[in-house]
C-alpha cells in the first residue's frame, strides 16, 4: 500500500498554513501521498499511514476524536501553550517526522468515554477523549447535581458544577478544578466537583467499569459540554450518562517523551510567561 498522511490544520494559528505548504512538498518529495486537509469525511480516509495535526492541544485532541474510529494515529505538533498531548515542537517536526517514516516510535493508546441524553424519544451520543463539563448558568448562584455510580447515588453538594474526566482530561479543566493528574495508562473516570460548598466534597477516582448518571436535581438549566464543544442544556429531571467505552484514541510516541518528564516540563511554574 502506498504511504498516506493526512494534515490537521489549525488555521488560526500563525503559520500552521505556511508550514502546511513546506509539508505538501516535502511529503511528495519523500514519495508520499498527502490529504492537505484531512477530516473524518475524506474519500479514502481509513487508507493512512498517520494524521498530523498543526495546533494545540484542542486541535490534537479533535484529530484523535476523529480519526479513533478508524484506528488511525495522530502525532501532534504543537503550535499552542501547553501541548501536553502534542508529540514534537514547530522546530522538531521534520527530524521527527523522519523517525516516523522509519517506524522509529510507538503508538499509545487512550481511553475514550461516550455521553449519552435521551430527549423526547431522541437519543443523543457524544464521544469523548478529555471530558465532560457541566457548569452552572449565570442565572443560578449553584446547581446541585446528582450523581450516580452503576445506580448507586453518591454525595451531591451544591455547586458551580462538575467535570467527568478521562486521564487524558486530568491535565485539562479537571487540574484547574484541583484534581488529580493521571497518566494515561491508567483506565479509570475522575469526578471533580467545580467551587463545591462542602468541605468534604473532594475529587474521586472511579473504574472505569462504572456507568455514571448525572442529573440537575436543583437549577434552573446546567450548561454541558464535551471535550469543550457541542453545547446541551441540561433541565432538570434529565439524565446524562457517561461511560468508558473499547474504543481507543491513538497517538505517536517517540523516544524520551515520558508522563513524568511531560509533567516536569509543563507543569513548571509559568507565572513569568
Amino acid at each position: 500500500m502506498e504511504n498516506r498522511v493526512g494534515l490537521y490544520l489549525n488555521k488560526s494559528k500563525v503559520n500552521t498554513d505556511i508550514l502546511a505548504s513546506q509539508l505538501i512538498t516535502w511529503f511528495e518529495d519523500e514519495g508520499w501521498e498527502i490529504i492537505p486537509e484531512w477530516n473524518k469525511d475524506n474519500t479514502g480516509a481509513r487508507d493512512l499511514d498517520f494524521i498530523l495535526s498543526l495546533g494545540g492541544d484542542g486541535t490534537v485532541l479533535q484529530a484523535a476524536r476523529e480519526a479513533a474510529p478508524y484506528g488511525i494515529p495522530v502525532l501532534g505538533v504543537n503550535f499552542g501553550r501547553l501541548g501536553f498531548l502534542c508529540e514534537v515542537e514547530r522546530g522538531e517536526i521534520f527530524s521527527a517526522l523522519k523517525k516516523v517514516m522509519n517506524k522509529e516510535y510507538s503508538v499509545e493508546e487512550r481511553m475514550m468515554m461516550t455521553a449519552t441524553i435521551v430527549r423526547t424519544g431522541n437519543r443523543m451520543q457524544f464521544l469523548v477523549l478529555n471530558d465532560v463539563v457541566f457548569l452552572r448558568e449565570c442565572t443560578d448562584t449553584m446547581v446541585t447535581l446528582q450523581v450516580r455510580l452503576s445506580g448507586e447515588a453518591i454525595a451531591s453538594p451544591p455547586a458551580d458544577g462538575l467535570i467527568l474526566a478521562t486521564p487524558t482530561g486530568s491535565t485539562a479543566y479537571s487540574l484547574s478544578a484541583g484534581g488529580p493528574l493521571v497518566s494515561p495508562d491508567v483506565e479509570a473516570i475522575l469526578i471533580t466537583p467545580i467551587a463545591a460548598h462542602s468541605l468534604s466534597s473532594r475529587p474521586m477516582v472511579v473504574s472505569r467499569h462504572e456507568k455514571i448518571d448525572v442529573t440537575l436535581t436543583k437549577g434552573t438549566t446546567c450548561r454541558v459540554t464535551f471535550d469543550g464543544h457541542h453545547i446541551l442544556m441540561l433541565n432538570p429531571g434529565e439524565i446524562m450518562e457517561v461511560e468508558a467505552i473499547p474504543m481507543k484514541a491513538k497517538f505517536i510516541r517517540l523516544e524520551g517523551r515520558s508522563f513524568p518528564k511531560i509533567v516536569r516540563k509543563k507543569l513548571r511554574d509559568r507565572w513569568h510567561e
